[in-house]
């Protein structure tokens, strides 16, 4: 809430500095001799300085307190004198006319200049206002009532915080799990992807374990539960994001560091102008003097340093944008080139998180599409989480559904029924023990399930007929981009609620470093914890409400556009089309930013090395150069211009 507030006000203040500015800038630089410019100017600046700049100005304080300086502090400096200058200009012209020079005022450089600085500060704000986006979700997959059993035997709703260990709760088609406990009574099958990120619901009968934030599917039972509260294992994943998040230390930028020397420096040669030209300037020593002192402060203000850092990232997430790589951070355009190591979730990431049938096989003397059809009748009448795979697999290959009759589904085998008077059976190798196994299929069973692929038998009066196997295929282009992110030095690793043999089989074809199976979502942040304790710089690629910890818990963390709006609250960069080519291109879009940037302060730096020396007055003993308050305004602009131009590069260059 607070956060929210805090960047509408920004956005609202940028917003109006622009409005005032524009006008501003227009007369300055190109109507200055119209009818009342200068008092226009001076009207429209006067907001801009002293009210939606006096941010500046109390954050120079705060720093002049504390005895040190930030960029805030050379902003005040040069915005609040250039605008007293202006303002002195404005009304006693005749205190420089009568020693011949000209009074100019300098208001379009104050209202600019603050402009420009809240809009970089605005770039860098902007993602602030939803770090706790991901934790209210993560919060609201727990429903707020729970059907609890009585001793007496009554179904009661209670309010979740009234919950005990030991109760008796009732769980119905297509609600979510309240607490974690341990079933009771009955069976169903529940969708626990938020936990392991793996799409197949998992079937749970008595004895097995369920936990807070699950989702039941058709089925209904009873539980035990034995953590509630704090102690679920929804409230863990909260925590874990929490933490991760709140660890995160701001990124200190390189233009902050450079601000606690120049900034001093800045003031002190402004000092010592001031000095010099008073003591050895004769008789218009102070007022030259003066001029020279804000000259130096106007000439040295961080409108081109300001700008450095915000409109490269402002282009560059522009790019992005059109790339289908949504930053939401400007920390992750600058972080993600400086990543060493690659951590992706399977489901989801690497695969497409959505199984799909891959293989029928008949045995000899039946037909492919007759056993796919039989098999997918079947599966018409059936609640198995397989289903749904292989009825869109007949439908692909414009196989016929036909009727089933007489359906029975065998908990933990598999289904049986009659299909055109056929009696048909479709299951796992124990549904099939009665039956004789060819060796052929029974082989050919063997080198699918290694490939990580699902097996399924099709019997026919009494006779293994065949077999289908379906799998998470992986995502197209997922292979050739991790090799080319290989290729540039990455390390990769893939960590993964799914078992060992299910890991190994998709890593076999995979360019990968490590893998790691089996883990919790605490598990995966723990291990990227790790690899960061160890001195790597590690971005996470995930797309579940599982992967939000790691992805907290991740240098960067980058969010697959097809997952879950959890996983993407979580990370600060979103590929929009969920394919693993985005981490490529944002990867050298995000080192093109980095060289744009420093390009550019190495620009501004390098103006401000030669201007302030020339605007102290360092050429007049040798060449009788004096530069103006005027002329360091234009050439002020020429820097931030240039700054810009090179930004915008960034539009065209090859990535």
């Amino acid at each position: 809430e607070i956060e929210g507030e805090r960047l509408r006000k920004l956005k609202t203040k940028a917003l109006l500095s622009v409005v005032f500015s524009l006008p501003v800038f227009i007369i300055g630089m190109f109507f200055m001799d119209m009818p009342y410019g200068e008092e226009i100017t001076a009207v429209l600046s006067t907001p801009v300085v002293l009210w939606l700049g006096s941010g500046f100005f109390k954050n120079a304080w705060k720093q002049a307190r504390h005895r040190s300086a930030n960029m805030d502090t050379l902003v005040a400096l040069s915005v609040g004198i250039a605008y007293i200058f202006s303002l002195f200009n404005l009304f006693f012209p005749d205190f420089w006319h009568r020693r011949g020079m000209h009074a100019h005022v300098y208001f379009e450089a104050t209202a600019v200049v603050v402009t420009f600085i809240l809009l970089g500060k605005l770039l860098e704000e902007n993602a602030k206002g939803n770090t706790s986006a991901a934790i209210k979700k993560l919060m609201g997959l727990q429903p707020r009532t729970v059907t609890v059993v009585t001793d007496s035997g009554v179904e009661e709703i209670r309010p979740i915080e009234e919950v005990q260990k030991g109760d008796v709760v009732v769980v119905k088609p297509g609600e979510r799990i309240a607490v974690d406990g341990q079933v009771v009574s009955g069976s169903s099958y529940v969708d626990e992807s938020m936990l392991s990120g793996e799409p197949v619901p998992v079937l749970k009968e008595a004895d097995a374990q369920v936990f807070a934030g699950t989702i039941n599917q058709k089925g209904s039972f009873r539980f035990r539960a034995q953590k509630v509260g704090a102690d679920t294992m929804l409230a863990h994943i909260i925590e874990t994001v929490e933490a991760a998040q709140g660890s995160k230390a701001p990124v200190q930028k390189l233009v902050d560091k450079i601000a606690a020397v120049f900034v001093p420096t800045i003031i002190g040669i402004a000092i010592l102008t001031l000095i010099t030209w008073t003591v050895l300037g004769g008789e218009h020593g102070l007022v030259q003097g003066l001029l020279a002192a804000v000259t130096v402060l106007v000439i040295a203000c961080p409108c081109a340093l300001g700008l450095a850092t915000p409109i490269s990232i402002m282009v560059a997430s522009g790019r992005g944008a059109g790339m289908g790589v949504l930053f939401r951070e400007a920390a992750a355009i600058e972080g993600l080139s400086h990543i060493d190591t690659l951590v992706l979730d399977k489901t989801g990431t690497i695969t497409e998180g959505k199984p799909k049938l891959t293989d029928v096989v008949a045995a000899d003397g039946f037909d492919e599409d007759d056993v796919l059809a039989l098999a997918a009748s079947l599966e018409a009448a059936s609640e198995h989480p397989l289903a749904h795979a292989v009825l869109e697999g007949a439908r692909d290959r414009h196989v016929d559904v036909r009727k089933t009759r007489g359906f029975d589904s065998v908990t933990g085998e598999g289904v049986r029924g009659e299909v055109e008077g056929r009696k048909v059976a479709l299951g796992n190798a124990r549904l099939m023990a009665s039956y004789r196994m060819p060796d052929a299929l029974a082989g050919r069973a063997d080198v699918l399930r290694k490939d990580a692929r699902t097996v399924m038998f099709v019997a026919v009066d009494g006779r293994v007929a065949g077999l289908i196997a379906v799998q998470d295929p992986i995502a197209h282009g997922a292979v050739e981009a991790l090799k080319a992110l290989k290729a540039e030095g990455l390390r990769l690793v893939m960590l993964t609620g799914d078992n060992e043999a299910t890991a190994k089989a998709v890593a076999a074809r995979l360019p990968l470093d490590e893998v790691r199976a089996g883990l919790s979502p605490k598990d995966k942040a723990d291990a990227i914890a790790q690899m960061q304790n160890s001195g790597a710089r590690v971005a996470m690629a995930g797309d579940g409400i599982n992967d939000a910890p790691a992805l907290a818990a991740a240098d960067i963390g980058i969010a697959m556009g097809n997952g879950t709006d959890i996983a993407m609250e979580s990370a600060q960069i979103t590929l929009v089309k969920g394919e693993l080519g985005g981490i490529l291109r944002a990867r050298r879009l995000s080192a093109a930013a980095v060289r744009n940037i420093h390009q550019n302060l190495a620009f501004a730096f390098g103006y401000n090395a030669l201007g302030v020396p020339i605007a102290a007055g360092a050429l007049y003993p040798f060449f009788g150069v004096l530069l103006s308050p005027v002329i360091a305004a234009a050439a002020m602009s020429f820097s931030s211009v240039s700054v810009i131009s090179n930004a915008l590069r960034l539009r065209r260059a090859r990535l």
